[in-house]
């Protein structure tokens, strides 16, 4: 790891237990604050994150001002539990539709922006188990005790279920095997995030404004990269949230998930002039699977999209400028 970037980790790496809500609550005085749970199918999980982020940080302490749920198309009942347990909850397709929809992860963040007031926005996964409010309080404490810090990405250990066994470590295989390599390689500046897959993030509404928006798994690693380039290391900055447990996936979609973080990855280093590609490249990907006929090809459209900066978006554009009413 470069001098800097030693430094930035230590000058930068906060610790989640560390901030206390009642003294955030007092610091954030007139800044809205919002929280964003990107939703799919997760009814067994996110009303219980819902539930908890009410009860303690927007009742109980005065921290949140509004908890958005993003519904991306589920086929449960995502919405209804979301709703009970008190989140405004909007559907994807209908944000913004005059935009179209598209799937992915990073289409419910970039959508979210449009429908939520917070000066400060951060972002939580729905499929989390387990779930601790101070898992957001962390997230937030940066930038509500720095205003240097404009986005605050977090890290975690992430144990791995494999069958009745749950080892201690051994998520985040994407990471480990694609995502640091090609950082270190290509972006050493950004070595010095230990998770830069992780998909709990926050940060001031001002920049996520002006930010491009990645689709699919490449969200994450694109949204980091443009951070970088938009605001330099210094802007930045890490929280460790102690442990994250949820669903974890098998071989096959992280392959799926790893070739998009490649994609995404590659796509910044051309917007930023670090690369000159001499083709473009193919977005199908061939896995196998094996059945009595012996192994089988089965093709996956591993593609990812971009939107462009929201406030490039004239409807949008419109709405920030009359305060969102």
């Amino acid at each position: 790891m470069r001098a800097d970037v030693q430094d930035w980790f230590v000058s930068r790496t906060y610790t989640g237990r560390q901030p206390d809500r009642y003294r955030l609550a007092e610091l954030k005085g007139d800044t809205r604050v919002s929280v964003v749970l990107p939703a799919r199918d997760e009814a067994s999980t996110v009303g219980a994150i819902v539930t908890a982020l009410r009860e303690e940080l927007a009742e109980a302490v005065p921290l949140l001002d509004e908890i958005v749920v993003i519904d991306s198309g589920s086929m449960d009942l995502t919405s209804r539990v979301a709703a009970d347990a008190g989140a405004q909850v909007f559907s994807q397709r209908d944000i913004l539709p005059e935009t179209g929809d598209r799937p992915g992860k990073g289409e419910a963040l970039w959508k979210s922006l449009h429908v939520t007031t917070g000066d400060v926005v951060a972002f939580i996964d729905a499929d989390l188990r387990e779930f601790d409010p101070q898992f957001a309080v962390g997230l937030l404490g940066p930038l509500l005790s720095d205003p240097t810090v404009g986005f605050v990405k977090a890290f975690y250990d992430r144990p791995l279920t494999n069958g009745d066994t749950v080892l201690p470590a051994g998520g985040g295989r994407v990471t480990e095997l694609v995502a640091r390599p090609l950082l270190n390689l290509h972006y050493p500046e950004l070595a010095g995030f230990v998770q830069p897959l992780a998909g709990e993030y926050a940060a001031r509404r001002s920049l996520l404004e002006r930010l491009p928006f990645v689709s699919g798994y490449g969200v994450e690693i694109g949204m980091l990269i443009d951070v970088f380039e938009d605001s330099g290391l210094q802007g930045m900055a890490q929280v460790d949230l102690g442990s994250r447990r949820h669903r974890n996936s098998d071989d096959a979609a992280l392959g799926r998930m790893a070739a998009q973080v490649y994609l995404s990855l590659l796509s910044r280093l051309q917007r930023h002039g670090r690369a000159l590609l001499t083709g473009e490249p193919s977005l199908t990907m061939t896995q196998f699977v094996r059945t009595d006929d012996g192994f089988l090809p089965r093709w996956n459209d591993v593609g990812v999209t971009e939107r462009p900066p929201i406030m490039e978006v004239d409807a949008h554009r419109l709405r920030a400028l009359s305060k969102f009413p």
